[in-house]
């Protein structure tokens, strides 16, 4: 039943890729233009399935500052979380669900204190929507099957598309290289085999 609706939310992306409307009415888009192909389903996502816990679960499992950046989109402090300068090979899950979001091969220094990525490591788990709080127009990033506030997407990176997504740190589990295969996640161990 399960895999069932996985599979019908790919076919409704697949319909959906040029927009939607959120509550506030304002467009929902995935990172790219008009022209960005529908989400691809992530590595694995068949045997693997990322589901949100229901709400008394999750005040239970996350700790107050994960809480509220997930569930609520605040945001924490820069310099004083968990990942901002770690550089350790692995990658970045949701705290949530634990649909694989970041890698450490496209983390970098962004000097604003919360960790920074070029680019999703699974382009179907991140959906995007416009964010008018604080008198500011920015694109909020979200995690697809958890819907965490994840932080926002800037056009201002060093990478090939000129992205950078800066995250929470709050909203992230991170799992180091040597532990992928224990915690499911063997699929990513290629990313980081030495050539």
């Amino acid at each position: 039943m399960v895999r069932t609706a996985v599979l019908f939310f790919f076919f409704t992306a697949a319909l959906l890729a040029n927009g939607t409307m959120n509550q506030s009415g304002q467009e929902d888009n995935m990172i790219g233009n008009a022209d960005t192909p529908a989400p691809v389903p992530p590595p694995g996502f068949e045997e693997e399935e990322y589901v949100k816990p229901k709400e008394p679960v999750l005040k239970n499992e996350l700790n107050r500052l994960q809480y509220e950046v997930t569930q609520c989109e605040a945001t924490e402090q820069p310099f004083n979380n968990a990942y901002w300068d770690n550089h350790k090979e692995g990658i970045y899950v949701d705290i949530v669900s634990g649909e694989p979001l970041f890698s450490s091969k496209d983390k970098f220094d962004s000097g604003t204190g919360w960790p920074s990525f070029t680019k999703p490591l699974a382009e179907g788990n991140i959906k995007s929507r416009t964010d008018g709080s604080f008198g500011m127009v920015r694109t909020e990033v979200r995690s697809r099957f958890a819907d965490s506030h994840l932080g926002h997407v800037f056009p201002d990176g060093p990478g090939p598309d000129g992205l950078r997504y800066c995250i929470n740190s709050a909203s992230l589990r991170f799992i180091p290289v040597e532990d992928l295969e224990k915690e499911g996640y063997g699929e990513y161990l290629p990313l980081f085999e030495q050539k």
